[in-house]
């Protein structure tokens, strides 16, 4: 499964890049809010750390302008996916865009019929909001799982971009569903290497050592 880290921080990126960890990057108008930044100036700073795609949202509701900011935002760099939401324009200006040959990432999916929308109109990536139906006392992961099932039976090339990832825990269960993708918050990924019973190890093995007058170098 491909790691995408969901932010417009640049510093949380560049740690991640560094080990391995960034296949792409997702922002949205309220990420790029929080970065304090040009839109054009940060996606382009992402862009040339990551070679991987890096989603960049239109903030149009109509076809016509989604298309328009399209076109401009993909103008930015080769990797740009132009992010557009799961309404009927939105579903418009992804068949545009991506009859053009531009990366599209279709998002804000709650149900496996947008899905299905979503891969006839040429999507290339299909974000499945988890976390949001949690909130609704609705299982997200059920929706990855049903998204990847009509997918495979069918031969969508589409991929399935699991997101509004809340916890550790739903990075590993889209893994197993099979997800082609999840982005996540940079501090959820660093979550995933935690362990309570690491750190009880850890201090066992550091107390040992110290004990033994144990030194390396």
């Amino acid at each position: 499964m491909k790691f995408f880290v969901d932010t417009a921080d640049v510093e949380a990126i560049r740690e991640l890049h560094d080990l391995g960890m960034v296949d792409g990057v997702t922002t949205n108008p309220s990420l790029i809010r929080k970065s304090g930044r040009d839109i054009h100036e940060v996606t382009r700073e992402i862009c040339d750390m990551v070679e991987g795609p890096v989603s960049a949202e239109v903030v149009a509701l109509k076809a016509e302008d989604m298309i328009a900011e399209g076109r401009k935002l993909a103008e930015i760099a080769d990797n740009i996916a132009v992010k557009v939401p799961l309404t009927w324009d939105g579903l418009k200006a992804c068949k545009v865009l991506s009859g053009e040959g531009k990366m599209v990432n279709v998002t804000l999916c709650f149900s496996a019929n947008q899905a299905l929308l979503a891969a006839k109109a040429g999507a290339t990536f299909i974000s499945p909001f988890i976390g949001r139906l949690d909130d609704l006392n609705i299982d997200g992961l059920d929706l990855i799982a049903d998204i990847r099932e009509i997918y495979d039976n069918y031969g969508f090339e589409t991929q399935v971009l699991a997101a509004s990832i809340r916890s550790a825990n739903h990075m590993s269960e889209c893994a197993k569903i099979g997800a082609d993708v999840a982005t996540a918050p940079p501090g959820v990924i660093k979550a995933m290497a935690n362990h309570v019973l690491t750190d009880k190890g850890l201090d066992a093995f550091v107390a040992d050592a110290k004990a033994a007058g144990i030194k390396i170098v």
